[in-house]
């Protein structure tokens, strides 16, 4: 780590739960990030600003004016640009040490499971559940650490599933696929802008506390967050042992 480093980082380092091994970690680390609008972007931009050493980002959308009441990454001037490359044009004004791959398209398991295996740390901030259980298989299969946010109208989630532990329940033990579960879009309900910045850097917390390592993540806890009523939840969560998904894992 060279003087320029020592310093950007140096509030970092003074921590000592991290220091500058744990800064090394967070520079030698992958974090993947699926979905770039409210989520992606807050969580995005710490992640780059906190040094992480590599990011690639996927979403196959463009930047729209409907976007910039809450998405942090774009800006006016972004309008129409894909937003993975809004983003990495912003993140590459904070912090330009840090590699982004931006692949502005939809992926599908073949190509889930070729990004994920090359990632540390995985961040879900897509917005349907078929992207989500598709980014939970790929995790389960490469035993790489999930954190899962989302977000609409007033209220947020947030949830770390990492099947390196035993004990620790994969998104499919706690949302399964196929269930009657309504699905809703910002689009059409609306979403609180400062919301999808909260449980994205939230999301920023998690993956940087797996990446250092620090502390202790949020593996086995689903957090719920109620905007509007000021309220934060906390609800333990179990593995399945009959998950069709990570359920046969020993």
């Amino acid at each position: 780590m060279d003087d320029s480093a020592l310093l950007r980082y140096s509030r970092h380092i003074l921590l000592p739960e991290i220091g500058i091994d744990g800064q090394e970690h967070i520079a030698a680390s992958h974090a993947l990030i699926v979905g770039v609008g409210g989520l992606g972007s807050p969580a995005a931009l710490f992640l780059a600003s906190a040094g992480v050493g590599t990011i690639t980002l996927c979403d196959a959308d463009v930047v729209d004016l409907t976007n910039l009441q809450r998405q942090i990454a774009h800006d006016t001037a972004s309008v129409g640009l894909p937003k993975v490359e809004s983003a990495r044009r912003r993140i590459a004004a904070i912090n330009p040490a840090v590699t982004v791959r931006a692949l502005a398209q939809r992926v599908g398991p073949a190509e889930l499971a070729e990004l994920v295996g090359a990632a540390t740390v995985v961040l879900d901030c897509s917005d349907n559940f078929a992207t989500r259980h598709a980014i939970n298989r790929a995790c389960v299969g490469a035993k790489k650490p999930l954190v899962s946010g989302a977000a609409l109208r007033f209220d947020g989630q947030l949830a770390v599933y990492d099947t390196r532990d035993a004990a620790s329940p994969c998104y499919h033990c706690v949302f399964g696929e196929g269930e009657e579960i309504e699905e809703t879009r910002c689009a059409v309900m609306g979403v609180f802008a400062p919301l999808v910045g909260v449980i994205g850097a939230m999301q920023a917390v998690e993956a940087l506390k797996l990446l250092a390592p620090c502390g202790e993540t949020a593996a086995g806890k689903l957090f719920l967050y109620d905007a509007l009523g000021a309220e934060w939840r906390t609800v333990r969560i179990k593995r399945d042992p009959q998950c069709a998904v990570c359920g046969a894992r020993a």
